[in-house]
Order: C-alpha cells, then sequence, then structure tokens
C-alpha cells in the first residue's frame, strides 16, 4: 500500500468520525466507526483516541511496522443526528459493498454540505409548541400554556440570534434564560399566566442539553473517562447559565 493510499484513508476515517462527533455522536461510536473504516481499507490495526474537542489516530499498515498518525481539531459542535445515521450507513456500506476510497470520500463530502435537518424557524416553533407542552406537564394550568409557549419561542430565538456571533455557548443560554425569566415576569405581572415556576420550566427545556448529558452518563459507563467528565462539565455549566439568567430577573425584578 503506498502513502498516499494510506493517507487517503487516513483523510477518509478522520472526515467520518469529525462529521460524528460535531454532530452530538458517542464517543465509543465514533471510535467503532473510525476503526471499522481503517480495517475494510486494508489497515492492519487503528488506535484512535476521541475526545470533545480531538480525535487522534494512528494507523499501522499490513506488513510494516511503520505508524501514521494524525491529529483533527474539533471547534463546532451541535446536535444533528441525522448526520450521525448517515455517516453510520456509509460506514455500513464500505463494509458490505466495498466502497472505493474515492466514493467514500466524494459520500462524505456531500453528507458534510447537507445543509440542516431543521431550519431555523421550524426548531423555533418546535420550541414553542414544547415550552406550552411542558408547562402542562409539570402541572401548570391553561392559562400557562399561552405565556409558556411565547416565553419559551422568544428565548430560543434569543439563543439561536446570539449563537451565531458568539461562539461561546454559555452567553447565548444566559441571554436566553434572561429572556424568558422576563417574559415570564411579565406575564404574571399583567395576569397572562398563574404560576410562574410553572411557565419558567416548560419554557426551559428546549435549552436544556439533554444530549449532553446522555452523551456524558453512556461514555462514563464505557470507561470514556476523559470524555464522560469533559461533557458532563459542559452540561453543568448550560444548567449553570440557564439558572443564572432565570435567577438574575427572579432577584432583581
Amino acid at each position: 500500500m503506498t502513502q498516499n493510499k494510506i493517507e487517503n484513508v487516513m483523510e477518509v476515517c478522520l472526515l467520518a468520525g469529525r462529521l460524528m462527533l460535531q454532530n452530538g455522536a458517542e464517543t465509543y461510536r465514533v471510535e467503532d466507526t473510525i476503526t471499522r473504516l481503517a480495517q475494510n481499507y486494508g489497515m492492519k490495526a487503528a488506535q484512535v483516541f476521541v475526545t470533545p474537542t480531538a480525535i487522534i489516530l494512528s494507523l499501522f499498515e499490513k506488513g510494516r511496522t511503520m505508524d501514521y498518525t494524525k491529529i483533527v481539531r474539533i471547534v463546532d459542535r451541535s446536535t444533528d443526528l441525522h448526520v450521525v445515521v448517515l455517516v453510520n450507513d456509509l460506514s455500513r456500506k464500505v463494509a458490505s459493498e466495498s466502497l472505493s476510497l474515492d466514493t467514500a470520500r466524494k459520500e462524505l463530502k456531500k453528507i458534510e454540505k447537507t445543509p440542516e435537518a431543521y431550519p431555523a424557524w421550524v426548531q423555533t416553533l418546535a420550541a414553542i409548541l414544547v415550552s406550552g407542552c411542558f408547562a402542562l406537564m409539570f402541572q401548570g394550568s391553561w392559562r400557562d400554556f399561552m405565556p409558556a409557549m411565547i416565553a419559551g419561542g422568544a428565548g430560543y430565538v434569543v439563543f439561536l440570534v446570539i449563537k451565531r456571533y458568539i461562539s461561546v455557548r454559555f452567553f447565548s443560554e444566559l441571554l436566553a434564560a434572561f429572556v424568558i425569566g422576563l417574559v415570564a415576569k411579565l406575564a404574571i405581572t399583567s395576569g397572562m399566566g398563574s404560576q410562574l415556576d410553572k411557565i419558567i420550566i416548560g419554557a426551559v427545556m428546549p435549552l436544556v442539553p439533554g444530549v449532553l448529558i446522555t452523551n456524558a452518563v453512556r461514555d462514563l459507563m464505557a470507561g470514556h473517562l476523559v470524555s464522560g467528565i469533559s461533557l458532563g462539565a459542559e452540561a453543568m455549566l448550560t444548567a449553570f447559565a440557564i439558572g443564572t439568567g432565570i435567577a438574575f430577573v427572579i432577584v432583581t425584578l
């Protein structure tokens, strides 16, 4: 196997891993996919170390003792499980249909350019409906349904807008929570709502880091301590930002 082909295998493996990690895949799933891709393309072994912010890959060629190592930095992360599913499907096709390296690379590049599964207006609409339903689920009254939807929608719009201009998610979540608390407080003051706590709880649910918490627990159970602790810390920071924004409104207004 030529060095050029080994570099191509590494490029395909790292691209697949990066796409999965950037879109909410668990650490063990990323490592397993990269390992399988490398083995299906003739590598003797693949040593992969994945954290939420980096992928380190070493490939060992069959018949040679030399290894090839590369690291990829992960900067932006979000949640789009549709991309994770597409990369998983491609990995299975490589194993079952023996896709060439060029074909796999082209497919991954196409997946990388795939637009978000849901545009911003659909996400906002979902946040509005979810907020109202959660307010009812947490035993709020029907008077709290509409205020929770308004607060949740306003907060999520602020979250999406601020996230475009500030790379640190803490500030976008803090400001979104502040807006939610402010709208909820105004709803109670005007008599539109009846229970402040139920309105706030329902409205903040779209901001709660459910995927982060789930992945953190899954990684810890699988023995990926670095990733599990990192994701858990990020989830706690998000929860702290939401709590700070709400508390600021309640204390000052």
